[in-house]
């Protein structure tokens, strides 16, 4: 096996290649951490939908 071979996954359409770190506070941590389980999704996913959840609520002109 060399060096530098690219791992294979599963292949997408639409690949999560950017990273983004955020701070919480404990209150807000629970209940990303509720709703992860709850929803049965990765913090991840709960916060990508959340985010689109907002955004489509946004006035648009």
């Amino acid at each position: 096996m060399r060096l530098g071979n690219k791992k294979l996954g599963r292949p997408t359409d639409n690949p999560k290649d950017i990273s983004l770190k955020i701070r919480l506070d404990n209150d807000t941590s629970h209940m990303l951490e509720e709703c992860s389980e709850a929803l049965k999704l990765s913090k991840a996913e709960v916060v990508r939908q959340g985010i689109h959840k907002m955004h489509s609520g946004l006035n648009k002109k």
